[in-house]
């Protein structure tokens, strides 16, 4: 499990490349909030977020991260992320997206950082 905030964001890059659906959601807080596209309303709970994830893992897209800033205060920390996406759609056309997250992270009790808020088209 990740050991800073920046490597929540690598780790779920890795798990979706390799279509590990679980692995990606146990990126997440149980109370987590997730925005899945532009201007829509926040899903909550690891159950709303696996089935807004699944989508993107079936797609094993190669998602590249950028931290730009990660400012951490006691268990609590915020990572800004540039990332592009670039995927083929289950129809064979190309996909590519990208954003500026604004993530906020929180540190569990066994040391290791989870989301908290993902908000990938936060910035």
């Amino acid at each position: 499990m990740p050991a800073t905030p920046a490597q929540v964001i690598t780790d779920f890059a890795a798990a979706l490349h390799d279509g590990r659906l679980d692995d990606a959601v146990a990126l997440y807080e149980p109370d987590a909030a997730f925005i899945p596209q532009p201007g829509a309303e926040p899903l909550h709970g690891l159950e709303q977020i696996r089935a807004a994830l699944a989508g993107f893992a079936a797609l094993r897209p190669t998602l590249t991260p950028d931290v730009r800033k990660v400012v951490q205060a006691g268990d609590i920390a915020t990572v800004l992320n540039s990332w592009t996406l670039d995927g083929t759609t289950p129809d064979g056309n190309p996909l590519q997206l990208s954003g500026t997250s604004a993530d906020v992270m929180r540190r569990r009790p066994d040391g290791t950082w989870a989301l908290l808020i993902d908000d990938p088209w936060g910035a």
